[in-house]
């Protein structure tokens, strides 16, 4: 049945409702990677609302989100004031401007942030790390980027994964990433996702937390153990149905 809805939802009609739409606006790698970013981690409340504020603040950088990221001058900077979408305002978004400045002046793709652990518990909590490494972080912006060392489920970063690692012949995810394998990557759990898994018996732990997002893709890898976060689309596409 699962593997039936997954293919039901995985289809380029889910992209236009869903925040994957803003990055499927860019075909250069930096820029999917970071329009991705700012869409996943902007990705809580309702999905019209999430869609408009990411699209505004693409429209801020130009459209052209690698660019002014790497090339901005202090001026450009001005665009990004007053930004603000629930609890993530400008500040926030300044220091991943600035983040992201530094990352991209080291490294060639944003994947080289996810590979630093032998197991993705290790790889994000060590991304989180590295996020904050820069001495002028701000305390207030730890919230907005997951970890799992805080029993984080780390729903938006999983979902973050999945789209730039899942590779198929569906047009949905990128599968622009080829050093993290799809076998590896931990389905993300929101309250559509945690209503069906439960369901379906997918779910037994009470506390959603890493603990429980392990659990679900431990029994997702009993059906596929090569791609278990396709079943993603099943669970979050019922959910929401």
């Amino acid at each position: 049945m699962l593997d039936a809805r997954a293919n039901q939802y995985n289809q380029p009609a889910f992209i236009a409702k869903d925040p994957i739409s803003i990055p499927h606006r860019y075909s250069r790698l930096q820029d999917v990677e970071i329009s991705a970013l700012f869409a996943a981690l902007l990705a809580w409340g309702q999905r019209p609302t999430i869609l408009k504020k990411t699209a505004e603040l693409m429209t801020r950088m130009d459209d052209a989100p690698y660019q002014f990221v790497t090339q901005h001058q202090d001026e450009d900077l001005k665009k990004l004031l007053k930004f603000c979408h629930r609890t993530f305002c400008d500040t926030d978004l300044l220091y991943f401007v600035h983040w992201l400045r530094w990352f991209y002046g080291e490294h060639e793709s944003l994947e080289d942030a996810f590979l630093h652990g032998a197991t993705m518990r290790e790889r994000l909590t060590n991304f989180h790390n590295l996020f904050f490494s820069l001495p002028d972080a701000p305390a207030r912006t730890r919230k907005h980027v997951a970890t799992p060392a805080r029993n984080s489920a780390c729903k938006r970063l999983n979902m973050y994964l999945r789209w730039l690692v899942r590779r198929d012949d569906r047009g949905v995810d990128f599968g622009r990433w080829q050093r993290i394998t799809p076998a590896e990557l931990i389905c993300p759990i929101d309250v559509h996702v945690e209503r069906q898994a439960r369901l379906l018996g997918l779910l037994k732990r009470e506390k959603v937390d890493w603990q429980a997002a392990e659990e679900l893709t431990a029994n997702l890898r009993l059906l596929d153990p090569t791609d278990p976060v396709k079943y993603d689309f099943a669970l979050f596409g019922e959910g929401v149905g």
